[in-house]
């Protein structure tokens, strides 16, 4: 049975695999954000549809990827929802832990990032995120617009920054601005 089933991982291996904490691997599956079954009250999560659709491992080419960087649940749900509708493949994670993880583990074209996180601070992300992939455009969604955070974050230079509440319309013009055409279409069904 093991040998059949090799691409099938265990929720442990997957947190593994990631490089995620275990809780963030059964709130993903739990929530249906990885392709996941339950054989006999245990989920498995399917290696093959993990590295296609999540982490884009087969298509160079393929759907722009974006990492998202909040702790509010609203916003969260809100980016989901507009970047699927866009075409976009999400990764929305809650905590800092959870986003340096995600950067070591993969290259996105662009991430959305809170300065306010529960665990540290936007700033030190963003200095992590520059150093692993400096070439990738760093949007910052704030309350504080007039925050040290920003400022440490202006000393690298100039950065797009989106105040909250966020509205559709300003994340469809952002992503236009980055240079993603389907974001119109996104903007229009929304």
């Amino acid at each position: 049975m093991e040998q059949s089933s090799h691409n099938l991982m265990t929720v442990k291996e997957t947190a593994e695999y990631l490089r995620i904490p275990l809780p963030t691997v059964y709130y993903l599956v739990q929530r249906g954000q990885l392709p996941a079954i339950q054989i006999g009250g245990r989920w498995r999560v399917k290696r093959d549809l993990l590295d296609r659709d999540v982490l884009h491992a087969e298509e160079p080419g393929g759907q722009p990827t974006v990492l998202v960087v909040d702790d509010d649940e609203a916003l969260q749900t809100m980016f989901k929802l507009f970047l699927k509708k866009a075409g976009f493949s999400r990764l929305v994670v809650g905590t800092g832990k959870d986003a340096l993880a995600a950067l070591a583990k993969q290259k996105f074209d662009f991430c959305f990032l809170d300065l306010q996180l529960p665990d540290t601070t936007g700033d030190e992300i963003y200095k992590h995120a520059k150093k692993l992939h400096p070439e990738m455009p760093i949007v910052i969604i704030t309350g504080y617009p007039d925050s040290q955070m920003l400022d440490n974050i202006l000393k690298h230079g100039p950065v797009t920054v989106l105040k909250k509440p966020l509205q559709v319309a300003q994340l469809n013009q952002t992503l236009r601005i980055l240079g993603h055409a389907k974001a119109a279409k996104a903007g229009k069904a929304a």
